[in-house]
């Protein structure tokens, strides 16, 4: 949805509040500003975040603007966008604070809410951050069924990409549990993915992957 579309529409219940003397016109404008500025705040958050993941630089504003899309969706009851917003929450503690026993609820609740308002994405990113959670906390089992899960829901939703990253944190699974052959083929699965969408950033980790696997060998 381009600017112009909101602006134009709130701009109209304006003139309706105006002009036309209907108080409820002041009420719709308000959700709307606020439906606008929830998602440019969880927009202005990713792109914070992403910039953590190139820099390794904590940005301050990050974690303010996911709070303030989580108060505004949870306001204008959107459980959508507040699954999405809380589930960045969790990924800020977990990636950028390392703050695991934060992170889990909010990733947890994240899941639950995707789940119930059928967002197969978000509902994939929560699961994908549980299983690297339990990975990390050397639980294997619940490690690849939350990486398996999340694969799953990817794979419905089309986003080869994030199938095929699942896929490298699945071969350093497998890796650990022993099971080398399957871990050879994910990754070849993972890096056909990622050629075909290409995902270069994904086939480095596939490299990374395999010279783990030769070296465990």
């Amino acid at each position: 949805m381009g600017a112009e579309g909101w602006t134009e529409r709130v701009r109209a219940l304006y003139e309706e509040a105006v002009f036309g003397g209907d108080d409820g016109a002041l009420a719709a404008a308000g959700r709307e500003l606020d439906a606008v500025e929830a998602g440019l705040a969880l927009a202005r958050g990713r792109i914070a975040h992403a910039r953590f993941l190139r820099d390794g630089e904590e940005d301050p504003d990050e974690l303010p603007l996911f709070l303030r899309a989580r108060g505004l969706y949870r306001s204008l009851g959107d459980a959508r966008g507040e699954a999405e917003a809380v589930f960045w929450l969790g990924t800020y503690h977990q990636v950028v604070r390392h703050d695991h026993d934060t992170a889990l609820p909010l990733l947890e609740r994240s899941y639950a809410l995707a789940d119930a308002a059928g967002d197969r994405l978000t509902a994939s990113y929560a699961a994908r951050h549980l299983g690297i959670a339990a990975h990390a906390a050397g639980r294997l089992d619940v490690a690849r069924e939350r990486l398996e899960e999340s694969t799953r829901l990817r794979r419905e939703a089309g986003f080869l990409p994030g199938v095929a990253a699942n896929l490298v944190g699945l071969v350093h699974v497998a890796v650990d549990e022993g099971r080398l052959g399957d871990a050879g083929k994910l990754a070849t699965e993972a890096a056909e993915l990622a050629e075909a969408s290409g995902a270069k950033a994904i086939l480095r980790q596939v490299e990374e992957a395999r010279a783990r696997l030769a070296a465990s060998s």
